[in-house]
């Protein structure tokens, strides 16, 4: 009995638990129930929420503006145009002296500084006497070619009797052979010793015993100023011995070192301004060499002859130069068209006109370009391969505006 009375508890309490479960689970009156229909009409609201707000996802190049922004952003459209532009390619150097115009002096024969009195930067002519050098054996040298002189004085008179002797049959051929032979190397020597003595800067035409000197004075091959000078009252000198080194200003050069970028860019007759020791004044010159080979550290020299030399332009000095480029037709756009971003160059083209929620909105692609010289307000560009020059149409205005609007995508691309 005991069994049977816990039995009919236990299936009276599942019969209440049935109802009141059955009961908290109303349907409606499609027959669902309640709870899950409010859940679905919560998700289809959601869904037309979402539906209402979506926006097109756009591309990285994309930035778009509808028509309000594009009008506080003062944007405004052009073409790419051609135009003839020169440009500059700066470059630095040095001043030089051309080979031509520059002297290393030293003495054809060994001695001692007797006198000087000149200085680096002195100013010397051609001609002027730099140093004089002692030696005694410009008195031998001397002395021996007046002996020979002598003697070939002597040959010559026999040399002419004999030649006479011998036409008229009294004088042999032998004999007339051998004075030919003296007389024709004492010739040669005498020759030889004049050649020495004009090295030496004597003149052998006006030797005599009486002038006859151990002193011989050293001069300047060219005009100019002495840029170094080796020398000192007493000192030992011999012919390997620089004892001056003389430039002529007048006629200089600037030596630059140029990119190998630019070589196809640089021709004879190009004009170069350039500037020395911060100067505010620029000087003038103009090409007349390129180099024809590339160095190690990809450079290549140019030589320009300065135009009007200054007296304070001088060789050794650094200078900062430009120089004028040839007149070429390029692809250019206003300068401010162009904008910087992460160390590259950009430019904005017109993509498409475009609605969204009834507003209208304009598309601009935003394309990398090389930037070139700029002249007059406007630059020269380097488009992508492929790009329709003759077609597009680029933003002239405004652009850092769009630039701004590509970096903020959430404040400039929704109205």
């Amino acid at each position: 009995m005991k069994t049977i009375k816990y039995s009919i508890i236990f299936l009276a309490m599942i019969s209440v638990t049935a109802f009141f479960g059955c009961k908290e689970q109303k349907t409606d009156e499609h027959g669902h129930a309640a709870g899950t229909h409010a859940e679905s009409v919560e998700k289809e609201g959601h869904t037309e929420g979402e539906a209402e707000g979506e926006h097109e996802e756009l591309a990285e190049d994309i930035v778009e503006l509808n028509a309000d922004q594009i009008k506080i952003a003062g944007v405004r459209m052009g073409k790419i145009e051609m135009r003839q532009v020169s440009g500059t390619v700066k470059a630095n150097g040095l001043v030089v002296s051309a080979p031509q115009n520059t002297a290393s002096v030293s003495v054809p024969m060994g001695g001692f500084v007797k006198s000087t009195g000149l200085l680096p930067g002195s100013a010397v002519r051609k001609g002027q006497t730099l140093v004089t050098i002692e030696n005694t054996e410009f008195v031998d040298l001397q002395q021996n070619y007046l002996e020979t002189k002598s003697k070939f004085e002597f040959a010559e008179a026999e040399y002419k009797r004999h030649n006479e002797l011998y036409k008229e049959d009294v004088y042999s051929q032998k004999n007339l052979q051998q004075t030919t032979a003296d007389y024709r190397s004492l010739r040669a020597q005498l020759k030889g010793m004049g050649q020495k003595l004009k090295v030496l800067g004597i003149d052998p035409a006006n030797l005599t015993d009486d002038n006859i000197t151990s002193s011989i004075a050293v001069v300047a091959p060219i005009s100019g100023y002495i840029q170094t000078a080796n020398i000192s009252m007493g000192k030992s000198v011999s012919p390997s011995d620089v004892l001056f080194e003389i430039a002529n200003t007048d006629n200089l050069l600037i030596e630059l070192s140029l990119f190998e970028k630019d070589a196809n860019s640089i021709t004879a007759g190009q004009v170069v301004h350039f500037s020395i020791n911060n100067e505010t004044h620029e000087h003038k010159a103009v090409i007349y060499q390129a180099g024809k080979s590339i160095n190690p550290d990809k450079t290549y020299k140019v030589f320009a002859k300065v135009e009007q030399p200054c007296p304070n332009v001088l060789p050794g000095m650094y200078v900062l130069a430009h120089i004028e480029k040839t007149d070429r037709k390029v692809t250019a756009v206003p300068a401010e068209a162009i904008v910087l971003f992460d160390d590259k160059h950009y430019i904005f083209a017109f993509e498409k006109d475009k609605e969204e929620g009834g507003k209208p909105f304009t598309e601009y692609r935003f394309i990398e370009v090389t930037k070139g010289e700029t002249n007059d307000g406007y630059t020269e560009i380097q488009l992508p391969a492929g790009f329709d020059l003759l077609n597009a149409k680029i933003v002239i205005k405004g652009a850092y505006s769009l630039l701004s609007a590509k970096k903020n995508a959430g404040e400039m691309t929704c109205g």
